[in-house]
């Protein structure tokens, strides 16, 4: 059974930086067919967007929600995405999803809650 997981988020000051993580477990990152993991941000009240995506072979997709502050990274030997986010500022406030696309199927993560607040 595929399953996405998130985790890292929480309350933090304007400024700081928060990593956050997505463990997929169920499938093998370096399994032969495509495979493609996405962070997603759903802002209080808006629509969820993609922060950006990144393909088993390190191709990065960025997404309407990216920001210069914001690194996305990818580990295959530990079935693991990070979402580096740096400087924070309360506009990041949201819950962050991530998302796993392989052939045939999409999973999405329970998502992980990030306030940004004085």
């Amino acid at each position: 059974q595929v399953q996405v997981v998130e985790s890292g988020g929480g309350l933090v000051l304007p400024g700081r930086s928060l990593r956050l993580s997505c463990i997929v477990s169920g499938i093998d990152f370096n399994m032969r067919d495509y495979n493609v993991v996405g962070w997603y941000r759903q802002a209080p009240g808006k629509e969820r967007e993609m922060i950006a995506d990144v393909s088993k072979f390190g191709t990065l997709t960025h997404g309407p929600s990216m920001r210069d502050r914001f690194n996305v990274s990818r580990d295959n030997s530990k079935n693991a995405v990070y979402l580096q986010m740096n400087n924070l500022d309360p506009e990041d406030t949201g819950v962050y999803y991530c998302r796993l696309t392989v052939p045939g199927h999409t999973y999405w993560g329970q998502g992980t809650q990030v306030t940004v607040s004085s």
